[in-house]
């Protein structure tokens, strides 16, 4: 879904915003998606929820991954795709950036390394898409592939990705009937930047 986003300017372009692992092995293949025992940082699936960017730090996050997944764009084809994305009409911004700023942004990602990939969240579990399972499914698999000893903050932002999906408010308590574990679990897991994801992601329903 494009959650009002423009994406057709991406389709159009042949843009890539998501991509699988390429070099990371998963450990088990299954029908519904891949397993990583060891985690993988490889996989990049940008746009994936409802939640906007709202920060600078994001923005430039996000213009990185794009140009690191887009080697064969030019600097003239790769300012017009960021101008896209900064172009609060566009659906992908929630405030306004002026034209200083975006220069230095697009410079700074221009003029960084494309053999270094971004910095990515680890993942163990990756869902195809279309996989055709409900969240609840989804969730009662990761107890069964990570266990509920040794559920982490990786394991609750798959979760918290699922109940957005489905148009729901992420509470603590939702989380914790998804995963089969108790509420203090969850509030012994969540770090600081899963709980700012948390409340972002809800803000945007």
């Amino acid at each position: 879904m494009s959650h009002d986003r423009n994406l057709e300017y991406l389709h159009r372009r042949k843009i890539i915003y998501r991509r699988s692992p390429i070099n990371d092995k998963p450990t088990s293949i299954y029908s519904w998606g891949d397993y990583y025992e060891n985690g993988t940082h490889e996989c990049y699936e940008l746009f994936r929820t409802k939640a906007k960017i709202t920060t600078y730090r994001s923005l430039k996050w996000h213009l990185l991954v794009l140009w690191y997944l887009n080697p064969q764009l030019d600097p003239d084809d790769f300012n017009a795709l960021a101008k896209h994305i900064c172009n609060k009409k566009s659906g992908f911004l929630t405030f306004t950036i002026n034209s200083h700023s975006f220069n230095n942004i697009v410079y700074e990602v221009s003029m960084s390394d494309l053999e270094t990939p971004p910095k990515n969240k680890l993942r163990k579990i990756i869902f195809r898409d279309g996989c055709g399972l409900t969240p609840k499914e989804k969730m009662s698999i990761v107890g069964q592939m990570i266990g509920k000893s040794s559920l982490d903050s990786e394991s609750i932002y798959q979760c918290m990705l699922d109940i957005n999906d489905a148009n729901k408010k992420i509470t603590i308590n939702n989380i914790a009937e998804m995963l089969d574990c108790s509420t203090r679990t969850i509030h012994r897991n969540m770090n600081q930047e899963l709980k700012k994801e948390k409340e972002l992601l809800n803000s945007q329903l």
